[in-house]
């Protein structure tokens, strides 16, 4: 969330990254609702002091028989009833002030373009070349189905649709995948690995941003306050919520593999076969914590990172900056790194990495000591999908299949599969 000093001091800079960003808010009830909360609490401090003043009046009573005590209690009964009233206007207005803080988006970058889709998002940089094929590429289920290693139609037949079962090396692969990931990103990158709780509090949720604004698209569990998680974005960037780090510790770099949970509702007709978007998908995930001085340095290196996995795994990609209304929610900069698919003829997204800033710190109390003795200073949390796994194998499929059906296995990924070269000769 944002400091409401901020949004009110820069008011028409705020305005303008609401329109860029196509969130449709007006700033004005924010000014009246704090305007309305500063009078309050002005008429509340004089009411205490008048009352504190009677008091002392009834306390020296006894010394002047001219002051009418039962006048000052009554006065002083009156005032308590109106700071009662005034206390509970207050908290009202204060808890209005905090619902529409925490639905409003983070701001802009200086270095996030202003656009209005995706077809306005830059292209900053590419890595390698899509392969030239001697025969007509087909879409991954179209290869991965025949030589038995998916079955969408055992997916639906367990769950419902954008449900898919991995079967012997499919299955075999999306692991190896997995271990490829968080080998890379603990020994080269130097994350810490974790196993985190896949469902996680109400609270944890609105921490990262996803509640309340993304509840439609979240499950959660009927009887308890708990919610499969999206992404492990949410409890890695979490464990630290409520803390004062210390400078010197700083930056924190976590990393997690956990399935992720998303209903995908407004995403109907999208995608619908396939692996592509699945309400149950694998992620292994990367965050930061750090100082606002070195986030958006942090930023390049986390990028670096998921784009290092693409690399060894030969699949070519681009990076992309994010226009302001592709942009997500809680975050001031993102780069997407966008795999290329033979079969669609295009990049697709595999990657997000965003710089937060102190937004969603903010949210959950994410705090750090400067090692000057200065003030206390919210953190600068960072996230990056270090990658999607099942996205990674649509690639693999389809850049690495041959044309008797067969999938050539990536050479960095042939130690994770006892040396196994092909799948399905």
């Amino acid at each position: 969330m944002l400091d409401i000093k901020y949004i009110l001091a820069n008011k028409e800079e705020y305005a303008a990254v609401l329109k860029n960003r196509k969130h449709d808010f007006d700033l004005n009830i924010l000014s009246e609702l704090d305007e309305r909360r500063r009078k309050i609490i002005g008429e509340t401090e004089d009411l205490k002091a008048k009352r504190n003043e009677g008091s002392k009046k009834i306390g020296m009573a006894k010394n002047n028989p001219e002051l009418n005590v039962e006048a000052l209690k009554a006065e002083i009964k009156s005032m308590g009833d109106k700071i009662k009233e005034l206390d509970s206007e207050l908290n009202e207005i204060e808890e209005k002030l905090h619902t529409h803080l925490m639905t409003l988006p983070n701001k802009l970058s200086a270095t996030t373009p202003i656009g209005n889709d995706e077809n306005d998002n830059p292209v900053v940089r590419k890595w390698g070349e899509p392969r030239k094929f001697s025969f007509e590429p087909k879409p991954h289920w179209d290869v991965a189905e025949p030589i038995g290693i998916m079955s969408t139609e055992q997916g639906v037949m367990l769950a419902q649709s954008r449900f898919t079962v991995l079967k012997g090396l499919g299955a075999r692969m999306e692991r190896a995948l997995v271990n490829f990931m968080l080998d890379l990103h603990t020994k080269k990158h130097g994350y810490l690995e974790v196993e985190p709780p896949f469902m996680v509090r109400s609270a944890i949720l609105e921490g990262t941003g996803q509640l309340p604004k993304f509840a439609e698209d979240l499950y959660k569990l009927q009887n308890d306050d708990l919610w499969l998680i999206p992404t492990a974005e949410v409890p890695l960037t979490n464990l630290n919520r409520e803390s004062i780090l210390e400078e010197k510790d700083l930056p924190l770099y976590y990393t997690a593999y956990t399935p992720c949970f998303r209903r995908e509702a407004g995403s109907a007709g999208r995608d619908v076969r396939g692996l592509m978007r699945q309400h149950q998908f694998d992620k292994v995930e990367m965050v930061k914590i750090c100082t606002p001085e070195t986030s958006y340095d942090e930023l390049e290196k986390l990028t670096a990172n998921a784009g290092e996995v693409l690399e060894l795994l030969g699949l070519p990609y681009r990076v992309v900056n994010l226009c302001s209304g592709d942009i997500g929610f809680g975050s001031c900069k993102t780069y997407d790194l966008e795999v290329w698919l033979p079969s669609q003829n295009k990049y697709r997204e595999i990657s997000s990495c965003s710089n937060c800033e102190d937004f969603q710190a903010r949210r959950m109390s994410l705090r750090y000591r400067p090692s000057d003795g200065g003030k206390i200073r919210f953190a600068h949390t960072l996230n990056g999908s270090g990658i999607a796994v099942g996205r990674t194998l649509i690639a693999i499929i389809e850049n690495y299949q041959e044309e008797d059906g067969s999938i050539r296995i990536p050479e960095a990924l042939v130690p994770y599969m006892d040396g196994l070269e092909y799948i399905g000769k």
